[in-house]
């Protein structure tokens, strides 16, 4: 058997033994958990892990490639930049913002980015360690993420950047914020973790800013186990992305290349000696942010699913919703924003004043029936240990981002559930309306 039969051979059993495994599985109302999120993948995803493991590359290479090509095309930006957490796509997007590639648009210490207290820290966290100052603006209920008019109202003489994520899928007003940023000479970033297939005016989110940073852990639209990555058509955020992410470097070869640039020992940079190696010269203060061949191979399978997954996380939430429609006196349902078509990452919730039940009653009574949920991430992000006494400006009341600590929770969308579970939801959730 030739080398290339025998690897045949060996995808086409490890396809037929993940069938068989996953034909075993099923689900026992009362018994079976209803996850809030989690990995869906066949045989495909399991077989390119293999194939890649056979080559033995191990880093980056041929299916990162076709990986960060292939989620470019998708959110219409020319790179890609694959990397190891959404995260770090985050720290990326803003690392790269810093960079002395882009002359006086360089965001320094001191200048501020407009975001948001109702969210998940790793938003939040490169803006304080940069030494940039974040200002807070509220959310609104039913579409947790904040309004054109409260975002545009933040902008001061020191703002230079707006940062912020599409809450659970659902666009921020991403359109509007593309003209404003641009007649102000700001940067717009999107954080689009949890957003991966939503569109706003036809477009992808990720596509609008500068920017757009991408999760790719198991809760999110696609897996690769752990892993992210950062989306431009900004040629010096790309190059300036590039470098944080592998170690600083100048050089920009690819793995297991040499010289592409054709100047390796012709250069004088910095004060180092003229014809110093490019592969050993550092223009940034950088990081080890690569992700594996591995993992871009399960990508590249989960990538092609992507249109099924949205497409089942939509019905999910349309079922939801038509369920507890009833429920909407005591019940916040969700709402998507204007002109946008979100890919649900889950569907939130918020426990309206005089219910007659805490959302910690209502989540208690599902987590001892077996159905997960989650908090809105973090709540109010200033009420966190973590950024008592921290450096910012607060435009405003954040009296709904204390509603979503206190009040909101969210069930699972994603395309493992189908018809079954969404039933059993709704008739636990039901009956535990109707007793109260």
């Amino acid at each position: 058997m030739t080398p290339e039969a025998l690897r045949e051979r060996i995808l086409a059993e490890t396809r037929e033994l993940v069938a068989e495994r996953l034909s075993k599985q099923q689900f026992i109302a009362g018994q079976t958990p209803v996850r809030y999120a989690g990995r869906v993948y066949d045989g495909d995803e399991v077989a390119n892990l293999v194939d890649a493991s056979l080559d033995f590359w191990l880093t980056a290479g041929r299916y990162a490639e076709e990986f960060e090509n292939g989620i470019a095309e998708r959110l219409d930006r020319t790179d890609g930049i694959l990397v190891n957490s959404g995260s770090s796509a985050n720290l990326l997007a803003i690392a790269s913002l810093t960079s002395p590639l882009l002359g006086d648009r360089a965001l320094r210490r001191g200048d501020e980015v407009v975001t948001v207290a109702a969210g998940f820290p790793t938003t939040l966290n490169p803006i304080l360690q940069y030494g940039l100052r974040p200002v807070f603006v509220d959310v609104d209920l039913g579409t947790y993420v904040p309004s054109f008019a409260a975002l545009a109202e933040a902008v001061g003489p020191q703002t230079r950047a707006i940062f912020l994520a599409h809450t659970l899928a659902n666009p921020f007003p991403v359109g509007e914020l593309e003209t404003f940023c641009a007649e102000r000479g700001l940067w717009l970033v999107e954080d689009c973790c949890d957003a991966l297939g939503s569109l706003h005016r036809g477009r992808p989110c990720g596509s609008f800013g500068v920017a757009g940073s991408l999760s790719f852990y198991p809760a999110h639209h696609i897996t690769l186990g752990e892993g992210g990555a950062l989306v431009t058509s900004h040629e010096g955020v790309a190059r300036a992305a590039r470098s944080l992410r592998d170690w600083g470097r100048d050089c920009y070869c690819s793995g297991g290349e040499n010289n592409t640039c054709g100047r390796r020992f012709s250069q004088q940079l910095g004060s180092l000696p003229a014809g110093y190696d490019h592969k050993y010269v550092y223009s940034h203060i950088g990081y080890n942010l690569k992700a594996t061949d591995m993992q871009a191979a399960i990508g590249c399978a989960q990538l092609g699913k992507l249109d099924r997954f949205v497409a089942a996380r939509k019905d999910n939430f349309a079922a939801l919703r038509a369920g507890l429609l009833h429920y909407e006196d005591r019940l916040v349902l969700p709402e998507p924003t204007p002109e946008s078509d979100p890919a649900w990452f889950g569907f939130p919730i918020t426990v309206r004043a005089g219910a007659g039940f805490t959302r910690t009653d209502l989540t208690r009574h599902l987590d001892e029936r077996k159905i997960e949920t989650r908090n809105l991430f973090g709540g109010n992000l200033l009420r966190q240990p973590a950024y008592q006494g921290i450096d910012c400006r607060v435009v405003g009341s954040l009296a709904n981002t204390d509603i979503v600590m206190n009040d909101a929770c969210f069930l699972g969308t994603y395309p493992g559930l189908g018809p079954a579970q969404i039933a059993y939801v709704l008739e636990t959730m039901g009956a535990f309306l109707r007793s109260r």
